[in-house]
């Protein structure tokens, strides 16, 4: 399945969105707004909270679901929460 780019591919900056659509009615709404962040995580990240999700947050669920040890989900969380924290500015 092909996605959206996240990243710009010339200084690898995250994009914003520019323009939306309804594809519907012809609407178009225009503006600089920020993609939410779990649009910005790896497909493989995306996939893992929406199992996560549907696991009602249960590790041990999750770690039966993908057939690994506890700690080894919980270590996969940890890097995806990781990955969710907004990074500092640089000076």
């Amino acid at each position: 399945m092909k996605r959206f780019p996240v990243t710009c591919p010339s200084c690898e900056h995250r994009l914003q969105v520019k323009r939306l659509a309804c594809d519907h009615c012809g609407t178009e709404v225009e503006g600089i707004y920020p993609l939410p962040v779990l649009a910005a995580l790896s497909a493989e990240d995306q996939a893992f909270i929406c199992d996560f999700v549907k696991a009602s947050g249960s590790l041990k669920e999750m770690a039966a679901l993908l057939k690994v040890s506890y700690p080894t989900v919980r270590n996969r969380l940890d890097e995806v929460i990781a990955k969710l924290q907004p990074t500092p500015p640089t000076p």
